[in-house]
């Protein structure tokens, strides 16, 4: 289970940067062709604002991956270890349905919705950009699984 999630970090740390990178040059090309040759490149501006959503949906698994999600853990932590461990494993039932239910089963759908229209600059299926939402929404499942398997086996606190 340790190598999946070490293998997971470094494949969407990795997509993350390349990501980042592809935006920082199109956003420069776009800076360079609407006012150097003031004929504005429209089709940068577009893949610019679909890579940034697949960024930061690729970065909200990274941060569920490391659990490194926004707790309060005041109340949990007065709590038993069983209760801690109930609390816990609680959460990631409904991170889970969560995964399952919007991210997987809606981003299938709005996915198969929008496959017939055209992003506009781009002239590719708008649909295409919106398969990160079930992508993403898989690899949340997946780590939040393994974080619940390490809780019931009594590892709650470990990061791997």
């Amino acid at each position: 289970m340790k190598e999946l999630k070490n293998f997971l970090n470094a494949v969407l740390r990795g997509l993350s940067g390349i990501s980042f990178l592809a935006m920082v040059v199109l956003t420069c090309w776009q800076v360079f062709t609407r006012y150097i040759l003031k004929n504005p490149s429209t089709w940068s501006e577009e893949l610019v604002s679909y890579l940034f959503a697949w960024a930061s949906l690729m970065g909200a698994v990274i941060v569920t991956g490391e659990r490194g999600h926004m707790n309060i853990p005041i109340l949990v932590e007065r709590l038993s270890l069983r209760g801690r461990k109930a609390v816990n494993c609680f959460c990631g039932l409904i991170a889970l349905l969560f995964s399952a239910v919007i991210l997987v089963y809606g981003g299938i759908q709005i996915s198969n919705l929008a496959m017939g229209q055209m992003t506009s600059s781009l002239g590719v299926p708008v649909g295409i950009f919106y398969l990160v939402l079930p992508i993403c929404g898989f690899l949340n499942m997946i780590y939040t699984g393994m974080d619940m398997i390490n809780m019931i086996k009594g590892r709650e606190g470990e990061k791997e």
